[in-house]
């Protein structure tokens, strides 16, 4: 993929954090290059530990880079900010909100009036199909559902970019499927840029327009795979290029996953030296 106005750009990011006071650093990820296009639909896949979740801490604004920058439509960012919705593995619904009132807890930070948080909430309660659902609190709500509303809410505020750190990990596998449907029809829907992170081969594939291969740690960009599947073929995931491309990313991975367990039992022979 050509991108010729990146919508995010990372350039020589790298995040190193300092373990046992201040004798020791260690690399999270290190020297990523990459960019984004508007509207485009990435996925990051990588071994346990290589730092997919610090790089999207990083988009986030919620810790910044020992190293590099990174720009949203050429500017730096600095900290978090609206221009970014954030969805995590676990909801973080606010337990005392209704759906509706959760959705528009982003809208209250921008100072809308009431009446239009209620119009906005209700146009995206529609788009993720929990119309009915409006005045549920979290806890009358199933895991899907929940992660329904946290979609909803970080797309009400109407972010330059989607963060999504393995949103449906915790979530069984029909609900998975389900909410990757979703996801996907609400993105084209939107046209929102969207950056996923799972260390699903299956759901990489299925999701992404492109899929970032890290290494194990420190993360860096092994390959970027250019997924070019026939979206419109009753079952995808059986489909002859999707078996392909998977074995190929899983090919990838496995190579890292190798890497990975061989440098821990290095370190562990070296320490009992």
């Amino acid at each position: 993929m050509t991108i010729s106005t990146p919508k995010l750009t990372l350039d020589g990011v790298t995040k190193e954090f300092t373990v046992r006071g201040e004798q020791e650093t260690f690399t999270a990820v290190e020297s990523i290059d990459l960019e984004v296009a508007a509207g485009e639909f990435l996925v990051l896949v990588g071994p346990s530990g290589c730092g997919k979740s610090t790089l999207l801490d990083l988009l986030g604004g919620l810790t910044e880079p020992t190293a590099g920058r990174i720009l949203l439509d050429g500017r730096p960012i600095n900290g978090p900010g609206l221009d970014r919705g954030i969805v995590f593995q676990q909801y973080a619904l606010l337990p005392w909100r209704t759906a509706r009132r959760n959705i528009e807890f982003g809208l209250e930070a921008k100072g809308l009036p009431k009446k239009v948080r209620r119009e906005i909430a209700q146009r995206y309660l529609e788009l993720v199909g929990l119309e009915a659902f409006a005045d549920r609190y979290p806890h009358e709500l199933s895991g899907g559902m929940k992660q329904r509303v946290a979609i909803a809410r970080s797309l009400a505020f109407d972010p330059e970019v989607l963060l999504m750190d393995e949103p449906f990990a915790a979530l069984d596998a029909q609900t998975r499927e389900s909410l990757q449907d979703e996801l996907l029809r609400i993105w084209k829907a939107t046209g929102k840029t969207i950056v996923f992170i799972t260390h699903g081969i299956d759901e990489a594939i299925y999701l992404g327009q492109r899929v970032a291969v890290l290494t194990s740690r420190p993360g860096r960009i092994k390959t970027i795979v250019d997924v070019n599947i026939d979206r419109a073929v009753q079952d995808v995931r059986s489909d002859v290029q999707f078996r392909s491309l998977r074995h190929h990313v899983w090919s990838l991975l496995q190579g890292e996953v190798e890497r990975a367990q061989s440098t821990e039992l290095e370190a562990a022979g070296a320490s009992h030296g």
